[in-house]
């Protein structure tokens, strides 16, 4: 079957959250399985912590803070670094200096959304990279207009902005209305702006649950209660 409507994907996710990381690798390669299947992505904003100060804190102070066990950490970081390789991520935990507060994250992305095809998720894989893997400090700005500019944004544009209140407010509203639609954790797939599939879920789960949505959409059968 070859759908011509394709099936709308929000993904409500933080670009400091791992298994975000994780569920995006599995989401492309859950795509790559049903290649007659297509998808209109959204990335949208979610904050873990928004109390961490614009200029980051230092992670391993956070991280202990956070989670008060150092042997914990290690355990959580040694299975998603097995998790990672299976879908080509390589994380490095260890390369990572700053925990950032990525409001201004969320607006690039935000603005990512009108600069192209594509351009989006472009831009969220390489912050994802550029944190997880070169440790590099994705609440700066130089590192947010390079990584726009990288991804085929406008840099001069992406940097005037960025020295601007523009867009925090909405951003922050969309924070807020994820969290009063009971979204407490990431990733959340949305489909179709009413299926919800939390988690990084496996790659079958995911193909699975897009071919179902995109056959009932193509057979005009996408809203009618089930038998």
């Amino acid at each position: 079957m070859t759908t011509s409507l394709p099936v709308a994907i929000d993904i409500v996710s933080d670009v400091v959250c791992p298994w975000c990381y994780l569920g995006r690798a599995r989401l492309n390669k859950a795509l790559a399985q049903i290649p007659q299947t297509t998808v209109a992505i959204n990335w949208r904003p979610y904050q873990l912590d928004p109390s961490i100060p614009a200029g980051g804190k230092d992670r391993q102070t956070y991280m202990m803070e956070k989670f008060g066990d150092a042997e914990r950490i290690r355990t959580a970081h040694t299975q998603l670094t097995e998790l990672g390789r299976e879908v080509d991520i390589d994380f490095d935990f260890d390369a990572i200096n700053v925990a950032p507060n990525t409001l201004d994250a969320h607006r690039v992305i935000r603005w990512a959304a009108t600069a192209g095809p594509d351009v989006q998720d472009r831009v969220v894989g390489r912050l994802f990279a550029l944190y997880f893997e070169e440790g590099a400090d994705i609440g700066n700005p130089a590192v947010l207009i390079k990584a726009a500019g990288d991804a085929g944004m406008d840099k001069a544009l992406v940097e005037t902005l960025l020295a601007t209140e523009a867009d925090r407010p909405e951003v922050e509203q969309e924070i807020e209305t994820a969290r009063k639609m009971g979204i407490t954790g990431v990733p959340c797939f949305l489909f179709e702006g009413r299926y919800a599939v939390m988690g990084a879920q496996d790659v079958q789960t995911l193909a699975g649950a897009i071919t179902q949505i995109a056959e009932a959409k193509a057979n005009g059968t996408l809203d009618q209660p089930a038998g």
